[in-house]
């Protein structure tokens, strides 16, 4: 069971491999990234292009062009990929969907979710783009199916 949707996971692992690939100075296109992840190349294209706008990758056009992560993007937290891609309903909407949950008028999960919640809003909040690319770089993850 994954808890991102399914564009999120492909652009959590799509920020990770750029990050990996282009540690070096060098970008990378999205064919290689598709290849590298296991995504549809079109679908992949259009996360990119979204992720880019709002800033957590960097894309440069042309014949030496391609997508890259800067300093900047590099010390960025994990949330900002989840949010930029699915929003904030992961950190703040309820367990049930319910639109009527708040600590007032708690759903049977609230207070539980909550707290499953806080921790994952924690642990990608407090977990840099570029602390987990140098635990790519060292071969300890990998990020194909």
């Amino acid at each position: 069971m994954a808890i991102f949707s399914k564009t999120c996971e492909y652009g959590i692992r799509a920020v990770f491999f750029i990050a990996h690939k282009t540690a070096n100075g060098n970008r990378i296109g999205i064919k290689e990234i598709a290849n590298g992840i296991s995504s549809p190349e079109p679908f992949l294209a259009k996360i990119l292009q979204d992720l880019s706008r709002k800033g957590i990758i960097q894309s440069f056009k042309g014949p030496h062009g391609g997508f890259y992560l800067d300093e900047s993007s590099l010390s960025r937290p994990l949330s900002d990929i989840v949010e930029a891609v699915d929003g904030d309903s992961l950190f703040k909407d309820c367990g049930l969907g319910l639109k009527a949950c708040s600590e007032i008028n708690p759903c049977p999960l609230h207070n539980q979710f909550k707290e499953i919640r806080n921790n994952i809003y924690k642990m990608l909040n407090s977990t840099t783009i570029g602390a987990f690319n140098n635990e790519l770089l060292t071969g300890i993850f990998s990020l194909k199916k």
